[in-house]
C-alpha cells in the first residue's frame, strides 16, 4: 500500500478546502482522507492532515499521471498554506 500524505501548517479555510477535497475525490484509484490535527507529542505547529491512500505502487503511478492528480497539487499550490508533502509504503 503506498500512501502520500500531506501536513499543513495552519488550518485551511473549510469553504475553500472543500473545493480541493471534491478535486481528490476524482482520483482514480485513491482514497482521500483529511482532517484536523488535534496535537502532536512534541508539539509541534502543525494544524491539518490529508493523505492520499492506493493499493500498491502501480495504483500510485498511475495516478500520479493523471490530470485529476495534477489538478489536486496545483489546486493544494493556489491555497497557498504551507505544507509538507511524504509518500510511504504501508506494509
Amino acid at each position: 500500500m503506498i500512501r502520500v500524505f500531506v501536513v499543513y501548517e495552519q488550518e485551511p479555510n473549510p469553504d475553500r478546502y472543500q473545493q480541493h477535497v471534491d478535486l481528490c475525490r476524482k482520483v482514480a484509484g485513491a482514497v482521500f482522507r483529511h482532517g484536523r490535527i488535534t496535537r502532536t507529542l512534541l508539539g509541534e505547529p502543525l494544524a491539518y492532515y490529508a493523505e492520499f491512500e492506493f493499493a500498491d505502487e502501480d495504483a500510485f503511478r498511475s495516478a500520479s499521471r493523471s490530470e485529476e492528480f495534477a489538478a489536486t497539487a496545483a489546486d493544494a499550490r493556489d491555497m497557498g498554506v504551507p505544507q509538507r508533502i511524504y509518500v510511504t509504503e504501508i506494509e
